[in-house]
């Protein structure tokens, strides 16, 4: 089971970040493909199952936000994710600002990685 959930939750990951790459460059094309409803309802779908495959794996490891350090810093890695992800495709009013979601997004990302596979917090540790 445990590997199960672990595969799907990094599938998920991948899947979020693959459509939120895929979100912004249609943005900077300024597609009209961007309004397609299929890629306005995915990324909740993909996002959603990256919560419920986290979720299981906290109780399956019974390790849990706000008791373990490491898990707590994902937890705040992916609330920053997801802020960075909107000012990058919805807040952002210039390129540049754009620009530094985009980054924030992918080096937050990053920083997860880093902490799940040391399962050590870097932050708050």
């Amino acid at each position: 089971m445990y590997t199960f959930v672990k595969h799907l939750h990094l599938t998920a990951i991948a899947l979020s970040v693959i459509l939120f790459l895929l979100r912004f460059l249609l943005l900077s094309l300024k597609s009209p493909m961007l309004q397609k409803k299929w890629l306005k309802i995915l990324p909740h779908v993909v996002d959603t199952l990256l919560l419920l495959s986290a979720a299981t794996l906290c109780v399956l490891l019974q390790q849990y936000p706000f008791v373990d350090a490491w898990v707590t810093e994902k937890l705040f890695a992916l609330v920053m994710y997801v802020f960075m992800v909107i000012l990058a495709l919805k807040l952002a009013q210039t390129t540049l600002m754009r620009i530094v979601g985009f980054v924030g997004a992918l080096s937050w990302v990053a920083f997860a990685g880093m902490v799940a596979v040391s399962k050590t917090p870097l932050l708050f540790g």
